[in-house]
C-alpha cells in the first residue's frame, strides 16, 4: 500500500483518490508515474494498494468476486481511519469494473469516478474468461519462472508466478465468470462525475458508449491510436486528462459549512 499526501495538505472533505489495478499481472506500481505522482503534486491525497491475491497483498484461496472487493476496499479504509472520507476511484480495466461496483454499492461515499478501459459488456467478460482459462493451463506446472530467474530477469519470474498462482491455485476465474454484469439501470443510478477513458481500437468502447448513453453526468474520451493500454501509451493526454477530471470533480463538491446556491 502506498499513500501519497497532497502537496498541499488536502482537508478532510476534500476526496481521497484511490486507484484499482487491474488483473494477474497489473499491481500499485502501473499507477505510480503515470497518474499518482501527478495527481499527489496536483494537491490531490492519493492512496494505492494491491489488489487481494496481487502484488505483495496475501493471497487466499477464495474472495475474488466483485462483493468482496468492494468489502476490501471498505475494510483498508476503515483501517486507516479513513471510512467516512469521500472518495473519488480511479480504475484501470477490470480495477474499472470494481470502481463502479463500489460507486453503486456506497453512492454515499464515491463521488467521483475515472474509468480506464473497464471491461463493462458480457462479451467482453467472456473473452477474458477464455484468456484466463487458457493462461491456466499454458502455466500449470511451467518451468517458465525458474528459466527466468535463470536469466535473472526476476521481475518477470516474481510476476509469473503471481500470475500461475492466482490462475490455478484461487478462485479468481470461477469468481469472476459469477459476477454480474451492469444494466442500463445500474449507469443511470450513478450520480457521480464518471469519465470513461477508452483507446480508438478497443473492444470496450461499445460498453463504454452503453454507460454514457445512460448515466446522467458521465463522458466519454477516445485516445486515437490506442487500444487496451491507454495507462502505459498514452501518458500525457491521459495524465491531463484526468488530471482536469480529478479538479472539476473536486471543485464541485461542497466544502463543509458552504453554503449552496
Amino acid at each position: 500500500m502506498q499513500q501519497l499526501p497532497a502537496a498541499v495538505p488536502a482537508g478532510p472533505d476534500e476526496p481521497l483518490v484511490v486507484f484499482l489495478h487491474g488483473l494477474v499481472v497489473d499491481n500499485l506500481s502501473s499507477f505510480y508515474c503515470p497518474l499518482a505522482l501527478p495527481a499527489a503534486r496536483a494537491g490531490h491525497e492519493v492512496l494505492l494498494y494491491d489488489l487481494r491475491g496481487h502484488g505483495r497483498t496475501e493471497r487466499p484461496a477464495s474472495g475474488y468476486d466483485s462483493h468482496t472487493a468492494v468489502a476490501d476496499l471498505l475494510g483498508l479504509l476503515g483501517a486507516l481511519g479513513l471510512g467516512r472520507r469521500p472518495l473519488h476511484l480511479v480504475g484501470n480495466s477490470y480495477g474499472g469494473t470494481l470502481a463502479l461496483h463500489a460507486a453503486l454499492a456506497r453512492p454515499d461515499l464515491v463521488t467521483g469516478l475515472t474509468l480506464l478501459e473497464p471491461p463493462l459488456s458480457g462479451p467482453w467478460v467472456e473473452n477474458m474468461l477464455d484468456t484466463l482459462s487458457a493462461a491456466a493451463l499454458s502455466l500449470e506446472d511451467s518451468p517458465v519462472p525458474e528459466e527466468l530467474l535463470g536469466l535473472r530477469l526476476r521481475k518477470a519470474a516474481r510476476l509469473t508466478a503471481i500470475a500461475e498462482a492466482l490462475l490455478n491455485h484461487t478462485s479468481l476465474i470461477d469468481d469472476i465468470a459469477r459476477s454480474r454484469t451492469f444494466t442500463p439501470a445500474d449507469y443511470a443510478r450513478l450520480r457521480c462525475p464518471v469519465l470513461v477513458v477508452c483507446g480508438e481500437h478497443s473492444e470496450l468502447v461499445p460498453g463504454a458508449r452503453e454507460l454514457v448513453r445512460n448515466a446522467a453526468r458521465a463522458r466519454l474520451r477516445i485516445l486515437p491510436g490506442l487500444g487496451h493500454d491507454v495507462l502505459k501509451e498514452s501518458s500525457g493526454v491521459l495524465r491531463r486528462a484526468v488530471l482536469a477530471h480529478l479538479g472539476a470533480t473536486a471543485a464541485r463538491r461542497p466544502r463543509a459549512g458552504a453554503l449552496v446556491p
